[in-house]
């Protein structure tokens, strides 16, 4: 199984490749949509890797994509302008889900 980076910036892309995960840079709704189906297509690959900026600007194809597909699996990565959650978004996270503060 491989990785396959869906970035909305060159940036990433390329510290991406340095490592060895190849990709591709997508900037609109329709090009994201044909990146992944072009990936799904593709059974090497088992993780998707998507820049943070594509789940707040098109939330509805990527939660379409998490709850309708078991695989690959899909995980949203910061990207060179670091991420868009809260700096304690962990904490909360558990917070809200068990009812605790911690």
């Amino acid at each position: 199984m491989k990785m396959f980076l869906i970035s909305d910036n060159i940036d990433t892309y390329t510290g991406m490749r340095l490592v060895g995960v190849d990709g591709i840079v997508v900037h609109e709704r329709a090009e994201l949509q044909k990146a992944l189906e072009d990936t799904f297509a593709d059974k090497s690959i088992g993780i998707v890797l998507l820049t943070e900026k594509f789940g707040r600007e098109f939330p509805e194809i990527i939660d379409d994509v998490k709850l309708n597909r078991r695989f690959p699996l899909i995980v949203e990565i910061p990207d060179r302008h670091g991420t868009g959650r809260k700096p304690d978004f962990i904490t909360s996270y558990v917070n809200e889900a068990i009812g605790l503060k911690l």
